[in-house]
């Protein structure tokens, strides 16, 4: 994982609440361990209609929201089975960074295991957003890890908590094998002291 304290980037909007994990990636697609290669049918069943073909209307198939790097939804945003392919998926169509008023909470740990920053705003907080179009059609954010902070493009900034325990893991671009390598030499000592006694 690549580790990063701010990005900034276009931000596209899902305004719906009660997204489950089958709507970010259904079922059928679930066929391999592989983390590359499941953005292609991130919410394929709003994304393409029943014959295969794009959906015009649904959001993220606007030409300006192409290359979109942070997504805005609504509450309680992967609900449903624990699956780990929706974070793969998510990250794997280009997004980093998901803001909403709420996450299911083993999706949000997921989410921060595979490298996205979820970050959790008020619901006021989340329609500004949705709303600001002041400079251009999509809004571009800032966000700061560092300094846990949202900022459009007017300059209005929005605060979040985020544990710093996984702040720094995001931070440093770690994992939690990657962790555990940090004490390799101590963990040898230790069993090789453990088999020698």
């Amino acid at each position: 994982m690549s580790g990063f304290k701010t990005l900034t980037g276009k931000a596209a909007s899902l305004k719906r609440d009660h997204v489950d994990t089958d709507q970010i990636i259904p079922k059928q697609f679930l066929k391999k361990i592989d983390k590359a290669g499941y953005g292609e049918f991130l919410f394929y069943d709003w994304r393409y209609h029943s014959q295969g073909q794009e959906n015009p209307d649904f959001d993220l198939n606007k030409e300006e929201t192409k290359g979109s790097s942070i997504l805005i939804t609504g509450k309680n945003f992967g609900c449903g089975s624990s699956r780990e392919h929706a974070p793969w998926a998510l990250k794997d169509y280009g997004f980093h960074i998901i803001i909403a008023e709420s996450f299911a909470d083993i999706f949000f740990n997921n989410c921060v295991k595979n490298g996205i920053l979820p970050i959790r705003l008020s619901a006021i907080e989340i329609q500004q957003l949705y709303t600001d179009r002041s400079v251009s059609v999509i809004p571009h954010l800032t966000v700061s890890l560092e300094n846990q902070q949202v900022v459009n493009e007017r300059g209005d900034r929005f605060d979040f908590e985020f544990d710093p325990y996984w702040k720094n893991m995001l931070i440093n671009g770690w994992d939690e094998i990657s962790v555990t390598l940090q004490y390799e030499d101590k963990i040898k000592k230790y069993e090789f002291e453990r088999i020698v006694n």
